[in-house]
């Protein structure tokens, strides 16, 4: 069930136009200058942009695994605890995260469907 940080990085990367900011004690990713999610190796947690009706539900139904981080704009973010969820539900919420902040042409080119291919092919590789 648990996400490996380099399994984490890869659901990222599979993004376009993803930039990252190394920090002290975290990274952070935006797309096109719009932060959408960090990574926190000590605690093994991410924190990730969301709607707040989402943000409200995912805490609700799984307090063991999500916390509610803070609300901004209009968004709830959420920490999620990799260590306690599972990967095909965490490449949703990385790529509704990355959705959330990227322009509308890079949702256009890059649905869903392409991610989780590319992560099914990635995997089948192995």
């Amino acid at each position: 069930m648990a996400v490996h940080s380099d399994e984490f990085q890869r659901m990222v990367d599979r993004l376009t136009d993803v930039e990252r900011s190394e920090a002290s004690q975290w990274t952070s990713f935006s797309v096109h200058g719009r932060k959408f999610g960090y990574y926190w190796p000590r605690t093994h947690t991410a924190g990730l942009k969301q709607t707040v009706s989402e943000q409200l539900a995912l805490v609700a139904e799984r307090p063991d695994v999500f916390e509610e981080q803070f609300t901004s704009g209009g968004f709830g973010w959420v920490v999620v605890h990799l260590d306690r969820v599972e990967a095909d539900e965490l490449s949703e919420l990385v790529y509704e995260a990355w959705r959330l902040s990227a322009p509308d042409e890079l949702v256009d080119a890059l649905p869903f469907t392409a991610v989780a291919a590319k992560r099914r092919r990635r995997r089948a590789a192995r």
